[in-house]
């Protein structure tokens, strides 16, 4: 199994267009650009699938030489797209995917019925090109020998989908290589760390988690704006680090930072990184 992070940011991106906190002035000044959150994994190194797709899916696709179409004029190595959330920043990316001749896009009824009604993105992709829609369950076996488990970890809805029904709106996956037996958790939403998470990431090789925020109080202290990390359905990292310590033979990094976020070091992802090797 192969994981590369393709973008590492929240919403808006670091640096945000129209921000001038100090996390964006230094992201401009060092050249340090963070885009959207996006994940591509294989299990072949021929299949690829990405994990949600954000509206910078284009620059991500285009620097990544493994995602690079061929040999035929319009073969791609991405397979589908498994979606997580309904959320613009995880979804909008689909739209800059409708040259493909078929997309294989992979959710939870609750997120299809929000991406075709209160945002019909569905119906507006499938002007374009040939749609295979497939709800995303657990055990779901990908092309490459990837075994997908999915589980619920948020209801939080979009502000789009205002009382749209349903409560699988956030899920975390887990993904195995059937051969080698690596496995990889993607959770950059979570809102809390309960004991199904608790089990979900047990025995995981890697797991890249919620950093959108430092601490519960970073929005307010930083830019003076109300609310809460966990109003807003993400687990601080203050919070979530501590619970890290109890699996010795996991990896644990950050994701999906917030641009009020100047967190650096070993267990930050950065745009490109990868996560897993195995070939």
């Amino acid at each position: 199994m192969r994981v590369r992070v393709l973008g590492s940011a929240a919403g808006g991106g670091a640096p945000q267009w129209n921000c001038a906190c100090p996390v964006c002035r230094d992201a401009r000044r060092d050249g340090r650009d963070r885009t959207q959150d996006t994940v591509a994994v294989t299990g072949d190194g021929t299949a690829w699938y990405l994990l949600n797709a954000g509206p910078d899916i284009r620059t991500q696709v285009l620097r990544t030489p493994e995602l690079a179409p061929g040999p035929g004029l319009r073969e791609t190595p991405v397979r589908g797209v498994l979606l997580t959330t309904a959320e613009l920043d995880h979804t909008l990316g689909l739209l800059s995917l409708r040259e493909a001749v078929r997309i294989s896009v992979y959710a939870t009824a609750t997120v299809t019925h929000a991406l075709s009604t209160a945002f019909p993105l569905r119906p507006m992709l499938g002007a374009y090109t040939d749609l295979d829609w497939q709800d995303l369950t657990a055990g779901l076996v990908l092309d490459g020998g990837l075994l997908v488990h999915r589980l619920t970890v948020g209801t939080k809805r979009p502000r789009y989908a205002g009382d749209t029904p349903g409560e699988d709106w956030v899920s975390a996956l887990r993904l195995t290589d059937t051969r080698s037996g690596s496995s990889f958790v993607y959770a950059t939403c979570l809102p809390a760390w309960t004991p199904a998470f608790g089990t979900f990431v047990t025995g995981a090789d890697e797991v890249l988690l919620d950093g959108t925020f430092t601490t519960d109080d970073e929005l307010t202290r930083t830019t003076g704006r109300p609310g809460s990390a966990q109003a807003m359905g993400h687990l601080p990292m203050a919070a979530s680090h501590p619970m890290t310590t109890g699996y010795p033979g996991t990896r644990f990094r950050y994701g999906h930072l917030n641009n009020t976020n100047p967190s650096l070091g070993a267990d930050i992802a950065a745009d490109g990184l990868e996560l897993l090797t195995d070939h």
